[in-house]
C-alpha cells in the first residue's frame, strides 16, 4: 500500500514537472525605473530521480518592461546537476523528458531542462535550452550525473527507458 502511494505521488509530481527554489541573484546592469538586470540561481530536484538535483543560472531582465513581466529574458543560461543523496528511479525514465521548465517571456520563450540516460557509463545527462513558439536559440548547457553508490547502497540502473 505504501509502495502504491509512493509511485502515485512521484507520478504526480513527475506531471507537474518540477518546481524550482531561488537560491539568490546578483544585478549586472542598473535600471533607473523598475529592477535591475539580474542573473538568478535555482535549484530543482529531478522529479523522477530522487537523489539528483540541478542548479540553472540565468538571466533576467529589469526595467519597466521586466517590472511589467513583458520583457523577453535571453536565452543565456547554465546547468550543474549532483548527486545530493541515494539515486532511487520514481518512475521509468524517457529519453529527452522534460524535467523543468521556466518561462522567459510573457507568452512565446521557455527555458527547459531535459534528461537522458546513457546506459553505457550509467549516467544521467541535463541540457538546458531555451525555446520559442517558432524560433529557439542553439545556445545550450549540459550537466551529467554518474549513478554512483551512496554510502553503503549501491547506484541502480533506472527500472526502465525508452528511447
Amino acid at each position: 500500500m505504501r509502495r502504491a502511494a509512493l509511485a502515485l505521488a512521484a507520478l504526480t509530481c513527475a506531471a507537474a514537472g518540477a518546481r524550482a527554489e531561488q537560491i539568490g541573484e546578483v544585478s549586472t546592469a542598473f535600471k533607473l525605473i523598475g529592477p535591475n538586470h539580474k542573473v538568478v540561481v535555482e535549484a530543482f530536484d529531478d522529479p523522477k530521480v530522487q537523489g539528483v538535483s540541478c542548479f540553472v543560472s540565468r538571466a533576467r531582465k529589469g526595467g519597466l518592461s521586466g517590472a511589467l513581466g513583458v520583457a523577453e529574458d535571453t536565452s543565456d543560461a547554465s546547468i550543474a546537476c549532483r548527486q545530493t543523496g541515494p539515486i532511487r528511479y520514481l518512475a521509468p525514465l524517457e529519453a529527452g523528458e522534460q524535467v523543468f521548465r521556466k518561462r522567459t517571456s510573457l507568452v512565446f520563450k521557455t527555458l527547459q531542462v531535459v534528461r537522458f540516460y546513457d546506459p553505457a557509463r550509467n549516467t544521467l545527462v541535463y541540457l538546458t535550452y531555451s525555446d520559442r513558439l517558432i524560433d529557439g536559440s542553439p545556445k545550450n548547457a549540459i550537466s551529467a550525473v554518474v549513478a554512483a553508490p551512496w554510502g553503503a547502497e549501491p547506484a541502480p540502473p533506472p527500472p526502465e527507458y525508452r528511447e
